[in-house]
């Protein structure tokens, strides 16, 4: 193959770089910004389908996530590429914030009075119940909901002037090139 690696990574380092880039987030976030820019939809699918991706990154259901959100963002007419890149939102870095936030929410949603449930996860999250899972899963599915719109739309309003912007100064240099390739083709 052209562009294999010569030495094949391992299975754990493939992981490692999965939870933590290799260069850096400032790189691996402006790299999703780049690609974000240069999708071929119209700058409100793009847009769309980033908001759907945020969306569905704030959903307690660690697994779904890009499933969920390819699935929204083809049902209401978003780009399917920028919903994917939307889920990043969800990170090893932010699940503990967004976690945290949901269940708050939720729990203020379903009366703000509610004792804070204690789970013991050691036997491992298949051997609970959803009994045992339920109280926690709860108010974080209720508490997703207000968040995940409120994100998706502060996303939606970043997202599409940018993309905007970028079409347009890509259309401009085009023209700009062809008229330069006519003036000095004749």
């Amino acid at each position: 193959m052209l562009f294999r690696r010569r030495e094949a990574e391992s299975f754990l380092e493939r992981m490692r770089v999965h939870a933590w880039p290799r260069r850096s987030w400032s790189r691996s976030s402006r790299y999703v910004v780049y690609r974000l820019r240069r999708l071929s939809d119209t700058p409100h699918a793009v847009a769309l389908g980033f908001a759907v991706g945020v969306f569905s990154a704030l959903t307690p259901f660690i697994g779904t996530h890009l499933v969920m959100a390819m699935l929204l963002a083809w049902v209401i007419g978003g780009s399917v590429v920028a919903a994917v890149l939307g889920t990043f939102v969800g990170n090893p870095l932010t699940y503990p914030v967004i976690w945290y936030a949901t269940y708050e929410v939720g729990s203020l949603m379903l009366g703000g009075g509610t004792q804070k449930q204690e789970i013991d996860l050691s036997g491992g999250i298949f051997q609970s119940s959803l009994d045992q899972l339920w109280p926690i899963l709860k108010p974080m599915t209720l508490g997703c909901i207000p968040l995940g719109l409120a994100l998706a739309a502060l996303s939606y309003v970043l997202v599409k002037p940018m993309v905007e912007a970028y079409k347009n100064r890509r259309r401009r240099e085009l023209e700009l090139r062809s008229a330069r390739e006519a003036l000095g083709a004749q």
